[in-house]
């Protein structure tokens, strides 16, 4: 699902399609296909190290324990064989192809293995350093094309990516104190109230900055209207239906994990990508 933001350049940059014939740009859809896989497999190999290193902690969680490793049906060696390999296939695949592409998965994947070893013990950094996975994933995404990215797509994405992992931090607190900090050691750390008062401050931070970004300069240019601020209720209220599924479960699916079963959730996401595609195709 994250990297699913491979694609944003693709369609926020009108690559979607021929602009002169209104054809379909089968080459740049295809190419922001090859780098959607290559970070699949950069992030199956970083997800398998995180596993590997986690999996005692693992085991104490509700859910976790169930993943392969965890439980035991994935041995160590035969992971750590996999994860390394999925991330060689991608490096040399990005290199032969783009060595610039290639620069910012190696920076991915720096970026995770630093998160296993050291960010993920860190308040706030660990949030931090996974909203940047996806500024890299859209970089990505735009190397795959050759077009630009505009900073506000940049800074929505940012602010979003914080706002939903800090909103995954509180769950695991209200989850269960106890089992919690025995299982992640950088909550011990986390204050309540914290969370909460930064999760306000992104919500509307990121709503703000969508907001802004819609009737900016380069989306009237764009898209050739503002008609682009008629998206931003839908925004609103995936930020809110996200704080509610998140205060009223304390499940053991993550809040993320919830919102994409959540019907009224995958309504409101469906009308915001069509009424999106409609505007930026329409001009």
């Amino acid at each position: 699902m994250k990297n699913l933001f491979v694609f944003a350049p693709l369609i926020f940059a009108r690559r979607f399609v021929h602009q002169a014939t209104g054809t379909i740009d089968w080459l740049a859809i295809g190419q922001t296909t090859l780098v959607f896989g290559m970070f699949c497999l950069t992030s199956g190999a970083v997800y398998l190290l995180n596993d590997i290193v986690d999996r005692d902690k693992d085991r104490l969680h509700p859910t976790k324990r169930l993943r392969p490793i965890p439980s035991g049906r994935l041995s160590v060696p035969t992971a750590t064989i996999v994860s390394v390999s999925s991330a060689i296939v991608a490096l040399t695949v990005g290199l032969l192809w783009e060595p610039l592409l290639a620069g910012v998965l190696t920076a991915y994947l720096t970026l995770n293995v630093a998160y296993s070893f050291i960010l993920k013990h860190i308040v706030f950094a660990d949030v931090i350093s996974i909203a940047t996975g996806f500024l890299l994933r859209i970089l990505g995404g735009a190397i795959a094309i050759t077009v630009p990215v505009t900073v506000w797509l940049y800074a929505c994405t940012f602010l979003l990516a914080s706002f939903l992992g800090l909103g995954k931090r509180k769950h695991e607190i209200l989850l269960s104190h106890k089992s919690a900090h025995a299982q992640r050691r950088v909550l011990r750390s986390y204050r309540l109230h914290w969370v909460n008062r930064a999760m306000v401050v992104l919500g509307i931070a990121t709503a703000v900055c969508y907001t802004a970004y819609t009737v900016s300069e380069h989306a009237v240019h764009q898209f050739g209207s503002r008609a682009m601020v008629f998206t931003v209720p839908f925004i609103v209220v995936g930020l809110f239906r996200f704080v509610g599924l998140l205060n009223r479960s304390q499940v053991a699916d993550s809040p993320t994990d919830a919102m994409l079963k959540d019907r009224w959730f995958l309504t409101n996401l469906a009308a915001w990508v069509v009424v999106v595609l409609w505007i930026v195709y329409r001009a």
